[in-house]
């Protein structure tokens, strides 16, 4: 099932099945005004939702055009928006960029941090920053929400809550960032808000592609029209989301609505590309002794996107301009 958020003049905009191939929706007041509202009520809202889907997929009367341009991020606000560093080698490339030793935990222990989810950014949405000195980066990563998670859930527990499934752009102003972890209190202006995929999927909309809470595919990212990188999002994900999400809940309650973002998807093969500008220029660095390429800039545009294996969009793609004047 596919779902998506049509913007119009409220905050949480209007719920929209999406057909498979993303060319019509259908709206659903009647099920449920917003995706957080079919969140809320997943136990009732998701088999009706899916008799929608499917009908839709059967049939388009009765639709509109899905138009990428006038949708939201699925959640437009979300009650929690936590982003985890699960790819291993991500981590270790960043640090050094930094001059930051590892933690000792790597290996145990999730890195996570609690993000600004007041106002998360639609696929078309720009990178509006106030300064292109601040380093500014896209980050290309695969998030899921969940419905309510109790406290101290299991991995193991933790696989039924994770009800979709989104791509992500965290956004990251770099020369932001090492003075305000030096700080020892975490990011705050290094991150502003994140950009999301026009549509979230349920996990067994993703095929074999979807095993062990991991998603098998390849992320590409675009810049400037150019292939940056096609990261396997599963290759090397050290922490797989049902343990994010155990680690998330180790002290508390998720509510429904909640999204985990798996970090930076990286592989060791650096082959694959890169997900983020600062690891190739961590790689230039350690080949060259200098970094040859520069942040973004005021008119760069960035496209994300995951395809299945016939060459399918699955969730849409997150295609964004920056605009460095506010």
């Amino acid at each position: 099932m596919k779902l998506a958020t049509l913007k119009n003049l409220q905050r949480d905009g209007c719920l929209v099945v999406v057909n498979r191939e993303l060319t019509r929706a259908k709206r659903v007041p009647d099920i449920a005004p917003t995706l957080q509202a079919a969140l809320d009520n997943w136990q009732y809202t998701e088999a009706q939702l899916r008799q929608v889907y499917q009908s839709l997929n059967d049939d388009a009367n009765d639709s509109i055009a899905f138009d990428a341009s006038i949708i939201a991020a699925p959640l437009p606000r979300a009650f929690q928006w936590l982003d985890g560093s699960a790819y291993l080698s991500h981590v270790e490339r960043v640090r050094k960029a930094r001059g930051a030793s590892l933690p000792d935990s790597l290996l145990d222990d999730p890195l996570m941090y609690q993000g600004g989810s007041d106002t998360l950014l639609g696929v078309h949405d720009p990178i509006e920053v106030s300064s292109q000195e601040w380093g500014i980066d896209f980050e290309a990563e695969v998030g899921i929400i969940t419905d309510d998670v109790a406290a101290g859930v299991t991995a193991q527990q933790a696989t039924a809550h994770i009800k979709l499934v989104v791509l992500i752009n965290d956004i990251s102003l770099r020369n932001l960032i090492p003075n305000e972890l030096a700080k020892g209190f975490g990011f705050l202006h290094g991150k502003p808000s994140s950009a999301f995929s026009p549509v979230a999927v349920t996990p067994d909309e993703l095929g074999n592609a979807w095993q062990d809470s991991k998603l098998h595919l390849p992320i590409h990212v675009y810049w400037n029209e150019q292939l940056f990188g096609q990261a396997d999002a599963g290759a090397d994900m050290h922490f797989n989301f049902a343990r994010l999400i155990s680690h998330a809940a180790k002290t508390r309650d998720l509510c429904a609505g909640t999204i985990i973002g798996s970090g930076t998807i990286s592989n060791y093969n650096f082959n694959t590309g890169c997900s983020c500008i600062v690891e190739k220029r961590v790689v230039e660095i350690s080949d060259s002794g200098n970094a040859q390429t520069d942040y973004l800039h005021d008119g760069d545009k960035v496209r994300i996107e995951m395809s299945d294996r016939t060459g399918q969009s699955i969730f849409g793609a997150i295609e964004q301009e920056v605009k460095s004047c506010r």
